[in-house]
């Protein structure tokens, strides 16, 4: 229980645990670190993450294999992903006109995207500055 009476889930450890790390963490990862606070199986983690992920408060990055904490509300905004290959960072960007040039995408093409996330690999600013 926690000080309010309300009863905290692992979900709800994991979100907080999430929200500490520097960097989007796969299930596993989440998993070893978060042993000695009882979440012991991966399915628990599973389970905590997808309930997050369905809340909205969570984003998978696909091409890492690996969650990371939602910037905010996105107000119909595509999250894109700035991911550096280098030191590992990842940064969540909301874009206005992007967003409406995926949406006029889909209207002339037909295509409906269930999740439109865009993941762009390469170079942060720190580690370009230090080639």
């Amino acid at each position: 229980m926690s000080v309010t009476g309300k009863r905290i889930t692992h979900a709800d450890r994991i979100l907080g645990f999430l929200k500490n790390q520097n960097k989007p963490l796969t299930a596993y990862e989440i998993l070893e670190m978060m042993r000695d606070e009882g979440i012991k199986a991966a399915t628990t983690v599973y389970r905590g993450l997808d309930k997050l992920n369905e809340k909205g408060l969570i984003h998978r990055i696909e091409s890492l294999n690996a969650w990371t904490v939602c910037c905010g509300s996105h107000k119909n905004k595509i999250p894109v992903f700035e991911i550096c290959n280098d030191c590992g960072d990842v940064k969540e960007h909301l874009d206005q006109e992007l967003t409406d040039n995926i949406k006029n995408l889909a209207i002339r093409t037909g295509f409906k995207a269930n999740n439109p996330v865009l993941e762009i690999h390469g170079l942060c600013g720190s580690c370009s500055t230090n080639l």
